[in-house]
């Protein structure tokens, strides 16, 4: 199977980024599955059940999340309804939505989906290892392909669950710092690995963020208000290439599309 995995999507020159990308790539490599993070195609900050049916019209079918999945109401009261997407499986129990979930392709081929959010400078929750082990060992049980969206801020955190999971999962993938790694390539026992997918959204920015006012608080310490950042946009991807009989990945390849 030949899946395209999107990084962090931001904001609204994110959605054009992969509007402009997508249709031509799923083309030309022949892409049978898209899973894309979406937590920041809300003016950078959340999601919306509107925004992820525009995603989904532009080809994406799977969804993963992060940090940012409750910062809109319409998601918190809605993702239990979208069954499409995912959100990291490790918050407590009773937390809306599911953290994982088996894709099928119209051909009947499936696909597992798992999503981790880690615990190093970000939000005390259940350990991802251990959350990595309950949702990988149910899902083996209905597909050899599974794929993990790793949610977090430290390389170290990310590098230690590529390595703990190798071979138990397709391709365990890095998102959230928003910049793209180039640390690519395919783990001893066949899981594929990258530290950070990279975003979708603003070249001349800071993560997608208007750089002034980024520069302006980190000169001054005050808090200011961050705005998604406009000009010419970046494309970040990377594309794998899993054996369906025994779920290992073969290849991994990353993407980064600059406009002009």
């Amino acid at each position: 199977m030949r899946i395209l995995f999107i990084g962090d999507i931001v904001g609204r020159p994110g959605r054009q980024a992969v509007a402009r990308h997508l249709p031509e790539l799923r083309e030309r490599h022949k892409i049978e599955l898209v899973v894309a993070n979406a937590e920041n195609a809300a003016a950078g900050l959340g999601v919306t059940p509107v925004l992820i049916a525009e995603l989904r019209s532009l080809g994406v079918q799977v969804f993963t999340l992060g940090n940012h999945v409750w910062r809109k109401t319409e998601m918190v009261n809605g993702i239990s309804g979208i069954p499409d997407t995912v959100r990291p499986a490790n918050y407590p129990e009773g937390t809306p939505g599911r953290g994982s979930l088996l894709f099928t392709l119209p051909d009947g081929r499936t696909a597992g989906i798992v999503n981790l959010m880690g615990r190093v400078f970000m939000e005390p929750i259940r350990c991802p290892f251990l959350q990595a082990d309950m949702e990988i060992a149910a899902l083996s049980r209905q597909t050899r392909i599974i794929l993990v969206d790793i949610h977090a801020e430290a390389t170290s955190e990310k590098v230690a669950l590529g390595w703990y999971l190798d071979g138990r999962c397709s391709a365990v993938l890095g998102t959230h710092t928003h910049v793209q790694t180039a640390d690519e390539w395919v783990l001893p026992h066949g899981t594929a690995y990258i530290t950070d997918a990279g975003m979708c959204g603003p070249c001349h920015s800071v993560i997608g963020m208007d750089s002034r006012t980024v520069i302006e608080k980190f000169l001054t310490s005050m808090p200011r208000r961050f705005e998604v950042a406009g000009g010419p946009v970046i494309f970040s991807a990377v594309l794998i290439d899993v054996d369906e009989i025994t779920g290992r990945a073969t290849a991994i390849r990353r993407f980064l599309l600059r406009d002009s």
